[in-house]
């Protein structure tokens, strides 16, 4: 490994010959006079090459995440799991120097739920872009790969499921314009890919392990209406227009329901139960109808997915061989393996003849073409070929990051700003918020106080600090008294409260800094209550029993606020979710008004009592009823086929034939509603639509939609935009009209009575996040974005429509005090409806 002269590399050569990762020798190797290390050759003939060169045996051992390599070629091994969450983290691919200084942490950033929360997209691209630069230094000196299994992307629809703070939230379109950001800035926007991203996990998954079913077995049931309106939107973010270089298919086995069947009590189904990673259907709206193939991207298997093809779960395969050839044939192209589990049959499936060595090529020419575009087999290397599929993939840029590149003091601060921005001001009462510490004691009270580790959240790695409330509280030199609280056990032995009550009556103000952490939600572990803990809320009682100033922290996940929104005595709470490695920095920044909040919830809050009304295996979104005796022609009405007035339940064996809904879109009886967040100010909101192009025959604009898609150049008619010319479109004046400088966020939502029953309540159709308003200033951001995708319906067959009817545009949600909104905005649509994109549709069984 060729190394630039840097002052660090005494002390980096002593470290690397312990680490797994490594670039191949392209110009002293035995690669270097084959076609694969030409820097004149295009990414795939080289990864043919690489691939032609390989034997059988060799090509088996490299089609698993711990790819053996080829050492008579000088192909090194490569471990295909690297993690980037919310910053460089622990993983197969990554190894941090525990011996010390180099490469011994990266920058633990907020995690996703909480840049989701800040509605900025641009500080989630610098985030990404943070992330990439700190990667690319450890790939350089051997720490870590050039492929991160990053973002998460599944929609949070339900409280209960225990990754959900590892996504950007519950709606879509959302989810759609973090991806776009994260990938933007992990990947980069040079011919050479900074870093490989992966888009996981695809597609239907949000179930880890509930009431003794797991991911591992769960098979998720979902109509053609849903998979193409809910879940598959932030891929086709991915797949389709940012043309990520992986995605993870995932463990669960995935059914598409027929709407149009009309029999609840009976499974009709126009697909069978089939493993995500071995379901074809998935992979033809992948590579065909999203037509994810200009790059060759490739797909890998969650970890040990494939074995969960077996009897004791999916019951799809019935030998490891089988499960491999399934997998690889459906078009996987590796599979993960976790340490101590059976091995995938690789080898068995290819000396069985259940896997074409056709096939095996396919893959590898995938996999290998992602790592040449990412500069595997240029590394070091200048050449003055230009770029692209014309040439060379080397990055000298890519390669000159090193050490000094990781945590940098503007990096720290951008890890700051993470955390803030997505910090949500949920109750403020009295405007006790911000306070002056001067002259006061202060009681930091609750088991997040003192954190450490926790405050990163799920997929971390080492940071280089930890900046928790304890340590904000002594830089900012206050006179504070600490006791630790519960998490969650109400069995052990209260330990807490006599302390907690000692430093509260010695202080004027107590901070309770409590809420879930991963003990309670996390990967493999769902949630069967969404209340605050029973140990906390007493402490709490307590607490707010003194009568001082009770401001409550809440990190970790959404817990049901309603005793606490209507104590009187609990002044202000704040959401704060992983804040990262300057969570307690940043919470002090907002308690003393140095930062205004402005964050929004970027999920619903339910009342506790929703557990018992929908179980975590439904996958519907819409609200239905039924009862089992019932005549459902009485019950449904048609609107062509499988649009129903009520959709079917989509669980086997699923008894509760009822739900009110899911997400701020169906469901109309929130704790607080997506999109909520209070401000230390008070705003002046108003939205306005300039139109040139639009018809005045009636008392508001009308535009026929065929005027709408006609001047379209976009590739997609989904991507058009709402105001097709200068002259024609939405703008939003905001006005502090306060007295402190905040920042605010632009919400822009849709509703009306077009398309397909059941309306939703409302849709987001845009967003933007506005920085630093002052007191008395105005700014108007003109020409909203919004487009024609984003207000449209998707009909029963998943085609996405749009439809003659009334749109009313309204900014913020309902609630939102201290926000004075104008009128809506109505337009009418005239004419035939188009279809902007229509969905393919499963082969028949």
């Amino acid at each position: 490994m060729k190394l630039t002269t840097h002052p660090l590399l005494p002390l980096l050569a002593s470290v690397l010959t312990a680490n797994a990762f490594q670039f191949p020798d392209c110009v002293n190797g035995p690669l270097a006079k084959s076609k694969a290390c030409d820097v004149t050759g295009t990414a795939p003939e080289r990864a043919a090459s690489l691939v032609d060169q390989l034997t059988i045996d060799e090509k088996l051992v490299n089609l698993v995440d711990q790819a053996l390599g080829a050492s008579r070629l000088g192909l090194p091994k490569y471990a295909w799991w690297s993690e980037g969450l919310h910053g460089v983290a622990g993983s197969p691919g990554v190894k941090f120097n525990t011996t010390g200084y180099p490469f011994s942490y990266a920058t633990s950033f907020a995690n996703a739920i909480n840049l989701g929360a800040s509605f900025d997209d641009d500080l989630v691209y610098e985030v990404g872009t943070a992330i990439s630069t700190e990667a690319r230094a450890f790939a350089n000196f051997g720490f870590g790969g050039l492929d991160y299994w990053t973002p998460n992307v599944n929609p949070y629809k339900d409280p209960r499921w225990g990754r959900g703070a590892e996504t950007p939230g519950e709606d879509p379109l959302h989810i759609k314009g973090y991806v776009k950001a994260i990938l933007a800035g992990l990947e980069g926007n040079e011919t050479v890919r900074k870093v490989i991203a992966t888009c996981k996990h695809y597609a239907a998954y949000d179930l880890e392990r509930w009431h003794g079913l797991t991911r591992y077995e769960f098979e998720a049931i979902v109509t053609l209406q849903d998979l193409s309106e809910y879940y598959l939107p932030p891929f086709q973010q991915c797949a389709r227009d940012s043309k990520v270089g992986s995605i993870m298919c995932s463990y669960n086995a995935l059914t598409i329901r027929d709407m149009a069947s009309g029999k609840p009590d009976e499974e009709i189904n126009l697909t069978t139960a089939q493993p995500a990673c071995a379901k074809p259907y998935l992979m033809t709206i992948l590579r065909d109808h999203w037509n994810w193939t200009e790059h060759n991207n490739y797909i890998t298997s969650d970890c040990n997915a494939i074995l969960d093809f077996l009897p004791d779960n999916h019951n799809f395969s019935q030998t490891p061989a089988e499960a491999a050839a399934a997998a690889y044939k459906a078009g996987t192209d590796t599979v993960c393996e976790v340490s101590g589990s059976p091995l995938t049959d690789v080898v068995g499936a290819y000396n069985q003849s259940l896997l074409p060595e056709a096939v095996i090529d396919t893959a590898l020419r995938r996999l290998y073409e992602g790592l040449i575009r990412a500069g595997y087999l240029d590394h070091g290397r200048s050449s003055a070929v230009a770029g692209g599929d014309g040439g060379s993939f080397s990055s000298p840029a890519y390669d000159a990051l090193n050490w000094e590149d990781v945590n940098t003091p503007s990096t720290q601060e951008l890890a700051l700003r993470s955390a803030t921005e997505g910090i949500v001001l949920l109750k403020n009462a009295g405007s006790l918020l911000p306070l002056d510490f001067s002259g006061k004691k202060v009681a930091l009270i609750g088991h997040w106080a003192n954190a450490t580790g926790t405050m990163r959240g799920p997929y971390s790695g080492i940071p280089p600090f930890y900046h928790n409330p304890l340590y904000a509280a002594q830089q900012l030199n206050l006179s504070f008294s600490y006791a630790n609280g519960p998490v969650v056990n109400a069995s052990d032995p209260d330990t807490w409260t006599a302390p907690a009550l000692a430093a509260a009556e010695g202080a004027d103000v107590v901070l309770y800094f409590g809420g879930t952490d991963t003990t309670v939600a996390s990967e493999d572990l769902d949630r069967e209550s969404i209340a605050w803990p029973e140990t906390q809320m007493q402490l709490l009682s307590e607490l707010a029993g003194l009568g001082k100033p009770l401001v409550v922290i809440q990190l970790g996940d959404q817990v049901d606020d309603s005793s606490l929104l209507n104590n009187g005595n609990v002044s202000s709470i704040l959401w704060v979710g992983y804040p990262g490695q300057s969570g307690g920095t940043a919470v002090f920044d907002v308690l003393t008004g140095k930062k205004a909040p402005a964050g929004r919830l970027p999920v619903t809050q339910y009342p506790e009592g929703y557990v018992d009304e929908v179980p975590l295996t439904e996958m519907a979104l819409r609200p239905f009823n039924y009862s089992s005796s019932s005549n459902l022609e009485q019950e449904v009405s048609v609107q062509g086929r499988g649009s129903l007035t009520i959709q079917p339940r989509s669980t086997p064996g699923n008894k509760t034939l009822s739900s009110p809904g899911r997400t701020y879109k169906w469901y109309s009886s929130p704790v607080l509603p997506f999109g909520y967040g209070l401000h230390y100010t008070t705003f002046n909101v108003s939205l306005s639509l300039s139109s040139s192009n639009a018809s005045s025959s009636s008392s508001s604009p009308s535009f026929s939609i065929p005027s709408l898609l006609t001047p379209c150049t976009a590739t997609h008619l989904d991507l058009c935009p709402f105001s097709p010319s200068a002259n024609s479109a939405l703008s939003v004046s905001i006005t502090n009209t306060g007295t402190h400088t905040s920042d605010y966020v632009v919400l822009l939502f849709l509703s009306g009575e077009f398309g397909p029953k059941p309306y939703p309540l409302k849709t987001l159709v845009s967003y933007k996040r506005v920085k630093d308003i002052k007191p008395g200033e105005t700014v108007t951001v003109k020409d909203v974005p919004v487009s024609l995708g984003a207000i449209s319906r998707v009909d029963g067959d998943g085609n996405t429509v749009l439809y003659p009817g009334t749109y009313r545009f309204v900014v913020d949600v309902d609630g939102s005090q201290g926000v004075e909104r104008g009128e809506e905005v109505v337009v009418e649509l005239v004419g035939d409806e188009a279809v902007l994109d229509e969905f393919p549709q499963p082969p028949k069984e």
